[in-house]
């Protein structure tokens, strides 16, 4: 049986598709069904809400106007269901989750599955973005929780899950390629390939902070494009090991950063949502990171201690912490260090990450 929308739900998801046809497709719905509510919407509110095009519609000016008060009322609706699951304790209802594309290749499969076998009840919703985007989606409430790095966790609830060591990347056969590290001033000797701002902060920043500044080539919102421009041995990027596990190919090579520099990944909410089923993904997810040794892990492990892994948060820390809104520490050894502000932290032993300063 499908779920039934309401016709604030049915609004956003023409919006979002911009086209009857298409929204009818995604909500199990006939195309008549959908035009007849959004006529009867136009009709309770007054207004013209879609133009037709040639192949869809299109928000008018007054649609556009209501568009931040119909996705406030589509929100509240969401998050009134969910608190009423939540009063009788049931792991069920929808979970929104905000991803970037590495994560969404490596972990959200097997997350799907788990709430598939152990909580059918769950309907996940991933919506893949960069780190401004899904920033953006936790505070308006588009989505429950999202997967960031901790230098843009500002006034958010910020989980950290997975250090994830920076790298420098180049074609095989490059003459970087014979040294065990590299510095950013050798690697801004060729041209740099990016991402685009707001897709990876943590690079932007450490780039300010070097005093050599690069030339930019080519600017890509895309992993794999950048990976491929890269191999065609037009310029070198920096990049992560998690991406280099998700999105590298054959004819390209990585060496650590000299000196070693990391992201802190981690589950992110706003400060005031928290809801079972969101609390059940964080439970996972530290489990499953505790767990098992990742790809990733085993990278730096092979190169020496010049990275150590963060130990992960027992499910007890993670209960304790879903209602403190204190600073959050990633502790290396069991020894605490001082949480930090904004600042990206380079690290030879330790990445620590606070809530108030990504």
């Amino acid at each position: 049986m499908r779920e039934q929308k309401d016709r604030y739900e049915i609004f956003l998801k023409v919006c979002e598709t911009g086209s009857f046809s298409k929204a009818a497709e995604a909500l199990n719905y006939t195309q008549s069904g959908i035009s007849q509510m959004m006529t009867g919407l136009e009709e309770e509110l007054g207004v013209q809400l879609f133009a037709r095009i040639n192949r869809g519609v299109t928000l008018t000016d007054n649609g556009t106007r209501l568009l931040p008060y119909i996705r406030e009322l589509a929100n509240q609706k969401t998050r009134l269901r969910q608190a009423a699951f939540n009063i009788n304790h049931k792991v069920e209802g929808k979970l929104r989750v905000g991803s970037i594309s590495s994560i969404t290749t490596l972990w959200m499969p097997e997350v799907v599955h788990y709430f598939k076998e152990n909580y059918p009840k769950v309907k996940i919703e991933i919506l893949d973005g960069n780190y401004d985007e899904i920033r953006e989606w936790i505070i308006r409430g588009q989505v429950d929780c999202g997967f960031l790095s901790s230098i843009v966790a500002d006034d958010l609830k910020f989980y950290p899950l997975r250090d994830d060591p920076l790298c420098a990347v180049f074609p095989e056969g490059h003459p970087l390629a014979a040294h065990s590290s590299v510095t950013l001033p050798q690697l801004f000797q060729y041209p740099l390939i990016i991402e685009t701002p707001g897709c990876d902060n943590d690079i932007q920043h450490l780039m300010l902070k070097c005093p050599v500044k690069p030339n930019i080539s080519y600017s890509f919102r895309d992993d794999t494009l950048i990976m491929a421009f890269v191999r065609s041995g037009l310029g070198v990027t920096i990049s992560q090991e998690l991406v280099m596990q998700a999105f590298g190919c054959p004819g390209v090579v990585s060496r650590p950063l000299e000196p070693a520099c990391c992201r802190t990944l981690g589950l992110a909410f706003s400060k005031t949502a928290s809801s079972v089923v969101s609390q059940t993904l964080l439970e996972y997810l530290s489990s499953t990171r505790q767990r098992k040794e990742t790809p990733g892990d085993k990278i730096r492990t092979k190169r020496g201690e010049r990275y150590k892994s963060r130990s992960p948060l027992s499910q007890q820390q993670l209960l304790d912490l879903l209602g403190d809104d204190r600073l959050k520490i990633a502790h290396d050894g069991g020894e605490q260090f001082p949480a930090p502000s904004k600042d990206f932290l380079c690290c030879h032993s330790a990445c620590i990450s606070s809530t108030s300063g990504r």
